[in-house]
């Protein structure tokens, strides 16, 4: 070795371990791409974890049996299918729609109700008991099979000796149900996401496609259209949808009366005092607008905080309208006619829990959920600052504020909350007391007002 010779057998080594190397980078398999190893991952894992649960042992396959109980949307890119799911959506409420009672069938039920009636009559009031009515049910046909329970029958047997029912009566029961179906599938129509809700435009288009099918609504002018659309929606949305999600379910759109009182409009003899107290009438929408037009006096569209200070008798205080302005949707610090509409709508509406969480936010400018005898106070000093205007004396905030919570009897001795408002059915009186001066007098001078109101009915029966 120190001669520079290599010691026998190292030669012979080193080209064996080349020889090992090069073999082996010979057959060394070629590098997996990032997306081979993830599934090669999840294969060993899925293999380990079923070994780990004894899968392998038992056999046990019942995760295949699970039905499929999510079904992904497709994204706005995938045209395709969404035209595929718009369109099987449609086919099924067709054929939902081919199952409900046409007109002929709904006469037919009625002529073999009749014909099953069980005397005696209750005055002009038909009648039929249970066997007659499961013999109607027989022979009226598939499509009834499902009003002809004695679930149906016990719902509306009230108290007649022979235990029958009355068949106007059951016969209405048919007809609501079918109506409901038949407005719920053409609500369905105008759910363009699928999924049970309508946005604000699907609704809008649904009112609008509905307006030449009402004969109240025969003397519109196509131009007001926008402006009768936008009415109509608003109360829908004011009413149904109060976390202002901008959807609302058809379910809940079904369960509430405005529908009643839009087909109302249907009746070609539609009185007078009915049309005006219906939101959804022309002469109503007619009215909002004329007012929001008579406010705008600088003709630009939208209201400022002093045109609004005189809607209505022109009596709410001016911190009440800062918050208006403050809390809700403005432009340019004025007002368009959708937000005056949900204005509008809590103030003419004060009883209703919708309306008293819109006026609670305003009232509630310390945002903490509740009334305090601050928060009062706030307001109320712009009542006794009108009053002093108006050249009245001014009214003690103690004794107002002992009233508010003698009315309200909140929970906690010290706060009142939106509950607390709404629990005590005393909400339209407060919010009137601490907002606008006029209904403060109001409330102040119940007792004569209500005495003079006794005298007038006084007179007219003596006349």
């Amino acid at each position: 070795e120190r001669g520079g010779r290599v010691p026998p057998g190292a030669a012979g080594d080193m080209d064996w371990k080349r020889s090992l190397r090069d073999r082996l980078a010979a057959h060394r398999a070629p590098k997996k791409s990032e997306q081979e190893l993830k599934e090669e991952e999840m294969e060993l894992f899925t293999k380990y974890y079923m070994e780990w649960k004894g899968g392998r042992k038992s056999g046990n396959t019942s995760y295949v049996n699970i039905p499929r109980f999510y079904y992904r949307l497709p994204a706005e890119d995938e045209v395709l299918l969404q035209k595929l799911r718009e369109e099987s959506r449609a086919v099924f409420l067709q054929r939902k729609s081919r199952e409900l009672l046409d007109n002929e069938e709904l006469q037919n039920l009625w002529f073999l109700l009749d014909k099953h009636q069980t005397s005696p009559m209750i005055g002009e009031e038909a009648m039929i008991n249970y066997e007659n009515f499961l013999k109607v049910g027989e022979k009226a046909g598939p499509k009834c099979k499902q009003f002809f329970t004695a679930k149906i029958f016990a719902k509306l047997l009230h108290n007649d000796p022979y235990g029958r029912i009355s068949i106007m009566q059951f016969f209405n029961y048919v007809m609501r149900k079918v109506w409901l179906h038949q407005t719920r599938i053409g609500l369905s129509l105008y759910d363009v996401a699928g999924q049970g809700y309508l946005r604000e435009s699907d609704l809008e288009n649904y009112i609008l496609e509905l307006i030449p099918t009402l004969p109240q609504l025969d003397g519109l002018e196509k131009s007001f259209y926008s402006f009768y659309v936008c009415t109509a929606v608003r109360k829908f949305f004011f009413f149904l949808d109060p976390l202002r999600t901008g959807k609302i379910k058809i379910q809940d759109i079904l369960a509430c009366s405005f529908l009643d009182d839009l087909l109302e409009l249907r009746d070609e003899e539609l009185s007078k005092e009915s049309q005006e107290t219906n939101w959804f009438s022309a002469p109503s929408a007619l009215r909002v607008y004329g007012q929001y037009l008579n406010l705008d006096k600088d003709h630009n569209g939208m209201l400022s905080k002093e045109e609004l200070s005189r809607y209505g008798t022109g009596t709410l205080t001016n911190i009440f309208l800062d918050r208006v302005f403050q809390e809700c949707l403005t432009y340019d610090g004025e007002m368009d006619y959708k937000t005056y509409l949900d204005f509008v709508l809590a103030l003419e509406n004060r009883k209703e829990p919708a309306a008293l969480q819109y006026i609670f936010k305003l009232l509630d400018i310390e945002n903490k959920g509740y009334l305090n005898v601050f928060s009062l106070n706030y307001f109320f000093r712009a009542i006794q600052e009108q009053m002093k205007i108006h050249g009245q004396e001014p009214v003690s905030f103690q004794d107002v504020k002992d009233e508010i919570f003698d009315m309200v009897k909140p929970k906690d001795p010290y706060k009142i909350s939106l509950q607390d408002l709404i629990n005590s059915s005393q909400g339209d009186t407060v919010t009137s007391i601490l907002i606008d001066l006029n209904g403060f007098w109001t409330y102040e001078n119940r007792e004569v007002l209500v005495a003079s109101d006794n005298d007038s009915t006084a007179d007219v029966d003596d006349t």
